[in-house]
């Protein structure tokens, strides 16, 4: 994936999906968990606690040579909230101007189960050690081939990183997938959104968070329209399979949620161009969970959603059975990519 276009993926660190800094070397002037806040990285100057001046990020202490002499360097390790493949790494040092490290690496690991981080092991490096600035984003792609748990951010020798992002593909294990029944359209079951017709205030991606969204700023919002037509988004699912119930979710949009909804589906093992109906046009209600039952979905790898006229959802559940040959999709895929 070529330049910075990897930023269009999920962030597999982000705090909303589970991420967890789980451990450092140091955060003498500002905590570690910073670094995977969702929000934009803030400051306001002169703003003084018991650390020193206040950064929305992570920062360690003036490093010192030790008795023989060497600096060493500081890190944080962190959990992805989803694992999966790495496409990109951003190392953010906004706001740090006086005060960021000169030089970067991240490695990442493969933990099976559920590893304390002394227990971590088979660190690869994914972003070799490169130069930073001062107060801007270093993006930096990733072309290791492999699913990835744990990244370790080393920063050298020292200094301050306001957000670090871990954009990738997710990689679920089949293992926790194949004979239940789930959420085809979850992001961290490998859901995706493809295409969509206007993201203004938030992106569709948001609609397939886990948990419940805790404002309206957390799912999908578009601008309003002035003139004809309608807002969709083209959600490919985590693999083929038959979607059993279509949950349709308006919570904390009052007086911007759509009038009305209805979604198509497409197996493009099939027919890429043979769109069917799954949810005929339907009145949706303010601030509420709608759920529909789909009678005799065929079999389905896209949905397209469609809102009338404009507005915002925030979640879309599409809860359902893998099919064979999504199942399949699922472990041949984890076997190239953990064997």
């Amino acid at each position: 994936m070529a330049g910075g276009d990897f930023a269009a993926l999920p962030d597999l660190a982000v705090r909303p999906l589970g991420g967890s800094v789980v451990a450092a070397s140091d955060e003498s002037f500002a905590v570690k968990e910073n670094l995977i806040n969702p929000w934009a990285p803030a400051f306001r100057p002169e703003t003084f606690g018991p650390r020193g001046q206040e950064y929305d990020g992570w920062e360690t202490r003036r490093r010192r040579p030790d008795a023989r002499g060497e600096l060493g360097h500081d890190w944080a390790v962190v959990r992805l909230g989803v694992p999966g493949v790495i496409r990109g790494v951003v190392i953010d040092t906004a706001w740090f101007k006086g005060n960021f490290p000169p030089v970067a690496s991240v490695e990442a690991c493969a933990a099976e189960g559920y590893a304390a981080p002394d227990e971590l092991t088979g660190w690869v490096e994914i972003v070799p050690r490169s130069p930073l600035g001062g107060d801007r984003a270093h993006a930096f792609p990733v072309e290791v081939e492999r699913r990835f748990t744990h990244v370790r951010l080393n920063i050298h020798p020292d200094g301050g990183v306001a957000r670090l992002r871990v954009h990738g593909e997710p990689v679920p294990d089949p293992a926790l997938l194949d004979g239940l029944t789930v959420d085809l359209a979850a992001l961290e079951n490998g859901a995706r959104v493809t295409a969509c017709s206007d993201e203004f205030y938030s992106s569709p991606a948001g609609m397939l968070m886990p948990g419940l969204a805790r404002t309206q700023a957390e799912g999908w919002e578009t601008a309003r329209r002035r003139g004809g037509g309608n807002d969709w988004a083209v959600i490919a699912l985590a693999a083929a399979g038959t979607i059993r119930l279509a949950e349709i979710d308006t919570s904390n949009l009052r007086f911007n949620a759509p009038g009305w909804v209805a979604l198509s589906g497409m197996n493009a093992h099939a027919d890429p161009d043979a769109w069917f109906p799954l949810l005929e046009r339907t009145r949706l209600q303010p601030d509420l969970r709608h759920r529909f039952r789909l009678e005799n979905a065929p079999e389905t790898t896209h949905v397209r959603l469609d809102i009338y006229p404009d507005g915002g959802l925030a979640r879309l559940r599409l809860l359902g059975d893998l099919s064979p040959a999504g199942e399949r999709t699922l472990r041949d895929r984890w076997t190239r990519l953990t064997g």
